[in-house]
Formats: structure tokens, C-alpha cells, sequence
């Protein structure tokens, strides 16, 4: 019988939005699953202290500002954590931003710009550019965080938006690259009490609208997802690509 391998010994793994919420609990869950982690976000100082919590675990760490909304700083990025590790085997897509509560009949094209260009874009190509790294070394795991929003339309329309287009590309992405031994998946959180989704849990009417449809009546804690980005960065998950996980207490539903 084939054990179930959940080890990342070995592996280098780099997290975008690796400084507080989803992003910080990956990276250190990842440490324990005996990983090296990059972490990255534009604020290098709370970066830093992420690195150092890795380092105390045992693994090796690396904090790079970098704002992968921009190509330019895409290609510093890669070429950095090449230089340092010489490989990547996990990217866990995490960067995200949502500065809109406007309706779809309110919206302006400056939030529909900074949504689709941090969420959407300066993912894909941070995706291909690890994934032409993945390539010379026989492979590797790509995580893109959606949300339920993405499956669902939520309270905040072009953030809903933005993360379908990053469920499909997730499938573009697994479809394409799979012949590379390159898996692709995402998850899909509902709201995680963190500083990004503040507005969100801490207004007692919003909050009351979503609970109203999350059957298991709470908001998560970032913690919670860490053992579904876990299953899908090891052998656990080896032979899954092209999926969506939601980890949202089911809001889906």
C-alpha cells in the first residue's frame, strides 16, 4: 500500500502575500512540513518577521519585497529565489486586493484596474514565470487562491469577478502544463478573519448577511487553511490537478 505523503523536506517553496493572514499561516505550516519558504509582499520589515518565526522552526527562509501586480518586479523576484535556492517547487498565489465595496452599477475602472491587475494578472505571470523554472526541473505545484466569492457572487462584486478569473486559469494553467509534471489547483476560502477582510466580519449587518448562507454559522481563522494547502503542495495530492477546493464552511452550497 502507498503511504500517504505529506512532507515537504526538501521542497522551496515562495508565498505572495507571505506576511499576515492565509499567506503567513501557509508559510509556517509549510516550515513544519520541513520546507524552505520565501515569503514576499510589498512591506519588507513585516516580511522579515515571518522569515525569522521559519528560521526558528528549523528551515531555511528568504523575505523579498516585490509587487507581483508588476511584470518588472515579477522577473527581480524569480530571479532571486533562483539564485538563492536554485529551483521552486511550490508557488502558493496569494497576493490580493480588494480597495472597492462599490456596486456593479458603482464601480469605477480604477478598482476594476487595481482588482484584475494584483488578483488576475500579476498571477498569471508570475504563474508562467515559476512555472518556466518548474519546467527545467521536472515539475512542481502551483496554488492560487481563489475565493468562495469566485464561485458565488458575494458582497463585493468585482473581487467576485476577479476570482472566478482565477478559477479558470487555474484549469488553464493544469491543462497546459500538466505534460511538464506541473500540478495547478486552487482553493477557495470563504471570509477568514484577517486584516484583509476587516470590513467584512467586523459589520455586524455584513457579517450577518454571510452567515446567514455558511452553514457551520462562523467565520474562519487562517490556521484553517493550512492542511488543504498542505494535501495539495505534497504527494498527498500527486495525482490531482485542475480542481478547487472550497474551504468556506459551505457558503457554496
Amino acid at each position: 500500500m502507498t503511504k500517504i505523503d505529506f512532507s515537504l523536506q526538501g521542497k522551496v517553496a515562495l508565498i505572495t502575500g507571505g506576511s499576515r493572514g492565509i499567506g503567513k499561516a501557509t508559510a509556517l505550516g509549510f516550515a513544519r512540513a520541513g520546507a524552505d519558504v520565501v515569503v514576499t509582499s510589498r512591506k519588507l520589515p513585516d516580511l522579515e518577521m515571518v522569515a525569522e518565526e521559519i528560521k526558528g522552526l528549523g528551515g531555511k527562509s528568504l523575505a523579498i519585497a516585490a509587487h507581483v501586480g508588476r511584470v518588472e518586479d515579477i522577473k527581480i523576484l524569480v530571479s532571486k529565489v533562483k539564485e538563492e535556492f536554485g529551483r521552486i517547487d511550490i508557488l502558493v498565489n496569494n497576493a490580493g486586493t480588494n480597495p472597492a465595496m462599490d456596486s456593479a452599477l458603482d464601480a469605477e475602472e480604477r478598482a476594476w484596474d487595481a482588482i484584475m491587475n494584483l488578483n488576475l494578472k500579476g498571477l498569471f505571470f508570475l504563474s508562467q514565470a515559476v512555472a518556466r523554472v518548474m519546467k527545467e526541473h521536472g515539475g512542481g505545484v502551483i496554488i492560487n487562491v481563489s475565493s468562495a466569492a469566485g464561485i458565488r457572487p458575494g458582497v463585493l462584486p468585482l473581487y467576485s469577478i476577479s476570482k472566478a478569473g482565477v478559477i479558470m486559469a487555474t484549469k488553464v494553467m493544469a491543462q497546459e502544463w500538466g505534460k511538464y509534471g506541473i500540478r495547478v489547483n486552487a482553493v477557495a476560502p470563504g471570509v477568514i478573519k484577517t486584516r484583509f477582510s476587516e470590513a467584512l466580519w467586523s459589520n455586524p449587518q455584513i457579517s450577518a448577511k454571510i452567515l446567514n448562507k455558511v452553514p457551520m454559522q462562523r467565520f474562519a481563522e487562517p490556521e484553517e487553511m493550512v492542511g488543504a494547502m498542505l494535501y495539495l503542495a505534497s504527494n498527498a495530492s500527486q495525482y490531482v490537478t485542475g480542481t478547487v477546493i472550497s474551504v468556506d464552511g459551505g457558503e457554496v452550497i
